[in-house]
């Protein structure tokens, strides 16, 4: 049988060789059969395909996701692909296997090749500071010169994190925040000693962008399509700069606003900002499954793999998502981890994109989720299903693992030394509360969310706090670095997608301290919302979150969020906290300019809401942007609530209006209405170049 079925391949490639198919459609093919004269069956994957369509149904009617796409690969052969869920608003454009969706952080596995095949042709070697590669590369931290490619592929670099200054953009492939890189990382300082820790950094992967086109004399675009994407045939992998058919791509809502909105671009695109497909995706995984030697030599694709995640500063073992390799966000992924298998995973989320990629190298087979809406998390689930059913149709495992928990708390008393470990707990951007009474019960609330009820934790008997359900465990850490950490450890079930685990410092113990009066008085002063000025007129966060909430905590003197106050002025970032809970930090500084103070956070300048004035809505008036660039906003007064609004402007600009809640009711850029009715209470924003003119008239 085997041997027939072999005979009738060989025939099937003669016969695509003789009818002149184009060579990238005979190539596929015959990579394909490849892929199924490797196996010394081909299986239908009928199980699968069905387990998988019915998960993808529940992603998109259960789990806030617009649609998803999903594919599976199988020594070279892609075997299942489909998709579910809304694409276009009026239903003109179905969903297929060729609709494009951003990858987000997925994108970071394209850099990461890209390094590894510098490496292999002797451009590189990863452990030469990144200096001799970028040569514009400099920091008011000394520290920097001792950066090299690997720690910008492990995030153990030391960098603050993402400098995201008009990355988020509608419909705009402005070059922006990766031309500018460069003069943001010169002003700033480290948050450790490079490879001291990995931390997740986005921030290192734009600069390794920068390095591959130093290096290759090629634009980042331009590079991955000749070396990466052309020679594995994936014709519907994209960036910004290619400027896609936005037809073709995705359609993307948002829950809070009504109405399909234009695509999304990001514009660090070796950080996150290519489209793709699942069945691209997959493609491309076979990088490190040993079928791509020519695109990237085997010990090199093996090499992303290894625990660079193993530094001093890291929790024990246990089981988890989060295991960084060279590029990977886990290189131990559970719950493969549970049948012996190694796996390795990339997920991504930009503000409306979602995506994830999971790789069994060893078994030859990968996994891609792809969605607007939803989460990597759950795009991650769905690959990890897909997986194990199919290794299941096959036979690779006899029967589905029991999902896992810790188990509920053994009561015990608890050691008094314990109740040194309350206090203020610090995350990126977040204080949390931990108090713990003397009969061992520790609750844990967030300062910036007070109304959230307290998460409760009892003390069991081998000295860990445990929630009554048994699946997430808690514990205190003293590292060597003199710094106290709060150890998490979870189960997280999500119905009818399996299980997923997570084990991290979830946050670092912060010590209050005494402020003179003056510098507490000026902080306090300083308590409320503050709005966004130096966002360009296409950028999403003038729809997602275009003010902030700061308030000085009540709870740990001296500290606004987790920045610890060191003058009238400034504020700073001092956490060292490996994984994901420590990522992108930022100091906070004011200064006055033209009379008006503004807040500078990152690469960020924000406005206090006490600035703001309400405009007077005549009949006819006009707006003009400063020669700052910085936007305009003012307050709707009770006599202009309820009017109606028609704003004429130029192209280069747009306008957005809030509620009093902050919620976006009308962004021009998405645009869909000729007049906008003002709502009492709320605000409005006007965004564009510098001397932008917006004629404004009302009734």
């Amino acid at each position: 049988m085997i041997k027939g079925r072999r005979i009738m391949l060989v025939l099937f490639i003669l016969c695509l060789l003789l009818t002149g198919c184009d060579d990238n459609t005979t190539l596929e093919a015959m990579e394909n059969i490849a892929g199924a004269l490797h196996s010394s069956e081909v299986i239908s994957y009928e199980i699968t395909r069905e387990a998988a369509g019915e998960k993808a149904d529940l992603l998109t009617n259960t789990y806030n996701t617009n649609s998803v796409q999903y594919a599976l690969i199988d020594h070279g052969r892609i075997v299942i692909s489909g998709q579910s869920g809304r694409n276009d608003e009026q239903g003109q454009r179905p969903l297929t296997k060729d609709t494009l969706y951003g990858i987000g952080s997925t994108s970071k596995m394209f850099t990461t090749v890209a390094v590894m095949q510098l490496a292999d042709q002797g451009k590189i070697e990863l452990d030469t500071p990144v200096i001799e590669y970028v040569p514009g590369f400099k920091m008011k931290d000394e520290r920097y010169k001792q950066i090299t490619p690997r720690m910008l592929l492990n995030h153990s670099s030391g960098l603050m994190g993402s400098s995201f200054t008009d990355v988020f953009l509608f419909e705009d492939s402005d070059t922006y925040a990766h031309d500018i890189l460069l003069k943001q990382l010169s002003g700033q300082t480290l948050k450790a000693d490079p490879g001291t820790y990995s931390v997740y950094c986005n921030d290192g992967f734009t600069l390794a962008e920068l390095m591959v086109e130093q290096i290759s004399g090629l634009g980042f675009t331009s590079y991955i399509q000749r070396y990466i994407t052309e020679p594995l045939h994936m014709g519907n992998t994209k960036t910004p700069l290619d400027y896609p058919d936005t037809a073709k791509m995705a359609g993307l809502y948002y829950s809070e606003y009504t109405g399909q909105l234009p695509n999304e671009t990001v514009n660090v695109i070796g950080t996150g900002g290519i489209y793709s497909t699942a069945e691209d995706l997959v493609r491309f995984s076979t990088i490190f499954t040993g079928g791509k030697e020519k695109v990237l030599a085997g010990k090199s694709a093996a090499a992303t793999a290894q625990d660079e995640y193993k530094t001093p500063l890291w929790p024990d073992d246990a089981d988890n998502s989060i295991d960084y390799g060279l590029g990977w966000d886990s290189v131990n992924l559970y719950p493969f981890s549970e049948y012996g298998m190694k796996a390795l995973t990339k997920g991504g989320d930009t503000t409306l994109y979602h995506s994830s990629l999971v790789v069994l190298p060893e078994q030859d087979m990968a996994a891609a989720v792809v969605s607007s809406g939803g989460s990597s998390t759950y795009d991650q689930l769905l690959a990890n299903e897909i997986l194990l059913q199919a290794l299941k149709e096959k036979g690779a495992i006899a029967e589905f693992k029991p999902e896992k928990s810790y188990g509920a708390p053994v009561k015990a008393d608890m050691p008094e030394s314990v109740l040194q470990y309350s206090g203020i707990y610090g995350a990126s951007n977040a204080t949390m509360d931990i108090n713990i009474s003397e009969g061992g019960v520790m609750s844990v609330t967030t300062e910036q969310m007070p109304d959230t009820p307290a998460q409760i934790f009892e003390y069991s008997a081998d000295g860990t706090f445990r929630s009554t359900d048994g699946n997430t465990m808690i514990s205190f850490v003293s590292e060597d670095n003199g710094r106290t950490y709060l150890w998490n450890r979870q189960y997280i079930l999500v119905p009818g997608l399996g299980q997923t685990a997570l084990s991290l410092y979830n946050a670092e113990k912060l010590q209050p301290q005494n402020l003179p009066a003056e510098t507490k008085e000026a902080w306090i002063k300083r308590e409320g919302t503050y709005y966004l000025l130096n966002q360009k007129y296409t950028s999403l966060m003038y729809l997602v979150s275009p003010s902030i909430p700061l308030n000085v905590s009540e709870r740990l003197p001296g500290y606004m969020l987790d920045k610890r106050i060191t003058g009238p002025d400034t504020a700073v970032s001092e956490l060292q906290i490996p994984g994901a809970n420590g990522r992108d930090l930022y100091d906070l500084t004011f200064f006055t300019q033209d009379g008006v103070e503004y807040l500078k956070m990152g690469g960020f300048i924000l406005v206090s809401e006490d600035v703001l004035k309400p405009f007077n809505f005549a009949k006819q008036s006009t707006v003009t942007i400063p020669s700052s660039g910085y936007a305009r906003w003012y307050t709707i007064s009770d006599k202009d609530g309820g009017k109606i609004i028609k704003v004429s402007m130029p192209a280069n600009a747009s306008f957005a209006v809030y509620d009093e809640k902050g919620k976006c009711l009308y962004f021009s850029v998405i645009g869909g209405k000729e007049e906008v009715v003002l709502p009492l209470g709320g605000a409005i924003v006007f965004a564009g170049d510098a001397g932008t003119e917006f004629g404004i008239s009302a009734h």
